[in-house]
């Protein structure tokens, strides 16, 4: 048995939960607010057994890619007396960060 923890946006989330579902898996979904943008993900945690590890890993690769956006960069301007710009900057969004951990033991109730 398996434990997986991804990691991804939450304009991912929703339809990565669905085709995880559909596929017979279930999830736990946690929101979580994330890095350099502050936007909000979502982090998944899946019980899975050992045997359909690769299926949940190539679900989640499949749905959740890499893609660029527009966003825009606040610049300081004139010292400490603060003028604020901003010029639109190309970054990365998307994807997965995941994590596969061994379980022990699992129980459901």
């Amino acid at each position: 048995m398996k434990l997986i923890i991804a990691i991804v946006q939450d304009e991912d989330a929703n339809h990565l939960i669905g085709t995880l579902l559909d596929e017979g898996f279930s999830a736990t979904k946690l929101a979580t607010t994330g890095g350099f943008l502050k936007s909000g993900n979502t982090t998944l945690l899946l019980g899975v057994d050992d045997s359909r590890l690769e299926e949940a890993m190539g679900i989640i690769e499949k749905v959740c890619k890499s893609r660029t956006q527009i966003a825009a960069s606040p610049v300081t301007m004139g010292g400490s007396g603060g003028m604020y710009a901003s010029f639109p900057i190309e970054v990365t969004v998307g994807g997965a960060t995941v994590f596969v951990l061994t379980v022990d033991q699992f129980v459901k109730y």
